[in-house]
């Protein structure tokens, strides 16, 4: 039976593919009665479960060891893996039960799996209790084949055939995809500016969230088209709505390709404004990504990733690596390296705190404040950065300043760390701008101290817009109050733009307002000539700008931006964009 399922539209372009499943409702088994004759060969039937397992994590660790894109802990996470498929609680257990009960193989190991569960829940230790997300997943694993579903997502196949379904995807687990061709993204949960959201904007590739019951109500292997334009997942297609698809993207990949065209071409508007078009990156392997567009250099490296997935911290000389590969590779451009911004949605396992948790945290220990607590950590970030700075034009951005206080804490660290390196004779740029995050509405009203001590300003718009209008962007139940065009948060851009402006500052939106091509007009009428964005979305919006007349847009803005009735923003805004 076919049927349709609404949700938010947050990443555009059309999907046709079979259903990867991703989350731990396939822990949700049947049980059966096995009759005497059969117990033996239900045991066989679980020891050929965990060999076929140990067989998926094998090719894993061999990938990783030759795979010049995979992430350096993915070996050390197949270990732990293969490891605790080996634990005798996983694997000799199930047996016992199946003997004693006369029960499925599946049914027997999940039962084991919740009393193993129940045992972390006591454990006080946070790093300890985190291991349980392991176990689960492992015995996921091994349930998958025990039910016949067993495949390595990106593994089968044609790759691109492959829709994510969850009911939701952390940080954590959406940029762990970006190592693989996945078609496209479905969740349950999420908003525009979700971390699902981004990542498959950053890829490409169409994505609906917000769907609500897609994870409950599709099968593994099902056949569904992702429509990431107008925001719907058709389960089950016929075959007339499949062709009438196939067309649609056809026709919108013929669009992509013609844009294309536009690489070699100067971002210049009609009027004679130069436009600097930066890309936001999230790990050293997206530079092919950056090269493909021939974006004008890096206006956010997103350096938290380095931090995830991953049981310990990377050191000093490991980030120093990582940011110099990116440098190198783009020599003559700018690369702006965000200091670590964890916190909210994006946490790294490493950095828990002993069992503490925050009763908000997108308004807690977040991003500089965490690393103004945590000095060690942030002077070897300090210190590799500017190492890195020394093979090419290295910027340092600092994410969720608010305080004049904060800017001066973080300039003394930053003057710790150089006066180290002069110490240690290591080369780096002495005077390597540093540059401020516009995200918090204080910042971008009492803006002196930014001024005053930064080199640059950079605009984020995601978080600016969640504080402004007290909404927490990661919950779908609040998603649709989430708007960009609210009167107030435009002022609010439009006012550290002039400022900015007046002091001869550099401004720069790294948002998601920056790789909107509705945006794009209203953003540069607002004066804004440095954007940064999606690898993906660059074309787009380098076309937009090369449409526009800057000194045409600019009393339309200046209009637009008196109104106080967001209908009535969006109506000019429609207007401005039709002409």
């Amino acid at each position: 039976m076919s049927f349709t399922l609404h949700g938010l539209a947050v990443s555009p372009g059309i999907a046709i593919g079979q259903v990867s499943l991703v989350s731990h409702a396939t822990l949700e088994v049947a049980q059966y009665h096995v009759s005497e004759r059969g117990i033996e060969a239900e045991v066989a039937r679980f020891d050929a479960a965990l060999a076929a397992v140990r067989l998926d994590l094998g090719a894993l660790k061999l990938e990783a060891g030759v795979s010049p894109g995979a992430p350096a802990e993915l070996s050390a996470f197949v270990d732990l893996h293969a490891m605790i498929l080996s634990d005798p609680l996983l694997t000799e257990v199930p047996k016992r039960l199946i003997r004693e009960r006369r029960c499925n193989a599946e049914w027997a190991l999940v039962q084991q799996l919740g009393q193993i569960t129940a045992q972390f829940d006591e454990i006080e230790d946070a790093y300890l209790r985190e291991r349980q997300h392991d176990i689960v997943q492992v015995v996921e694993r091994v349930v998958k084949v025990l039910l016949g579903h067993r495949r390595r997502i990106g593994k089968r196949g044609r790759e691109e055939d492959l829709i994510i379904v969850a009911h939701d995807l952390s940080p954590a687990d959406t940029i762990q995809f970006k190592q693989l061709n996945i078609a496209g993204f479905v969740t349950d949960l999420g908003g525009a500016t979700s971390h699902t959201a981004i990542v498959a904007r950053s890829l490409g590739i169409p994505a609906v969230v917000g769907l609500q019951h897609a994870r409950a109500l599709v099968e593994e292997d099902e056949l569904v088209i992702v429509d990431g334009v107008r925001g719907v997942m058709i389960v089950g297609p016929d075959e007339r709505v499949l062709e009438e698809y196939r067309l649609r993207k056809a026709q919108l990949e013929l669009e992509r390709s013609k844009l294309k065209r536009l690489k070699s071409a100067r971002a210049v508007t009609l009027d004679g404004q130069e436009i600097e078009l930066a890309v936001n990156i999230e790990m050293p392997q997206d530079i092919d990504k950056v090269k493909e567009v021939d974006a004008a250099g890096i206006g956010l490296f997103r350096t938290e990733f380095l931090f995830m997935n991953r049981d310990d911290l990377p050191g000093e000389d490991e980030q120093f690596e990582a940011y110099r590969s990116v440098v190198k590779a783009l020599p003559g451009k700018p690369v702006t390296i965000r200091s670590l911004d964890l916190g909210a949605d994006k946490t790294a396992r490493s950095l828990r705190e002993g069992g503490r948790v925050e009763p908000n945290p997108a308004l807690g220990r977040r991003a500089i404040r965490f690393c103004l607590t945590e000095p060690q950590i942030f002077l070897a970030q300090l210190r590799a950065i500017l190492r890195a700075s020394h093979y090419g034009r290295v910027r340092l951005l600092v994410p969720m300043l608010a305080h004049a206080h904060e800017i001066a804490q973080t300039l003394v660290l930053l003057d710790q760390a150089k006066s180290e390196l002069r110490d240690a004779r290591v080369k780096f740029d002495e005077r390597m701008e540093v540059g401020g995050m516009i995200e918090i509405p204080a910042a971008a009203l009492a803006l002196g101290p930014f001024l005053d001590k930064l080199d640059f300003l950079s605009i984020g718009t995601n978080d600016l817009t969640q504080y402004t209008l007290a909404i927490d962007r990661t919950d779908d139940a609040v998603a649709y109050l989430y708007d960009p065009l609210h009167p107030a948060v435009l002022r609010l851009v439009e006012m550290t733009i002039a400022a900015g402006r007046r002091a001869g500052i550099p401004v720069a939106v790294c948002g998601e307002m920056a790789g909107d091509p509705a945006l794009t007009r209203l953003l540069l009428g607002m004066g804004l000539r440095q954007f940064s964005m999606n690898p993906a979305q660059l074309f787009e919006i380098k076309q937009r700008v090369m449409q526009s007349d800057c000194s045409v847009l600019r009393g339309r803005v200046q209009r637009l931006l008196r109104q106080d009735d967001p209908l009535r923003v969006f109506e000019q805004l429609a207007k401005m964009n039709a002409a």
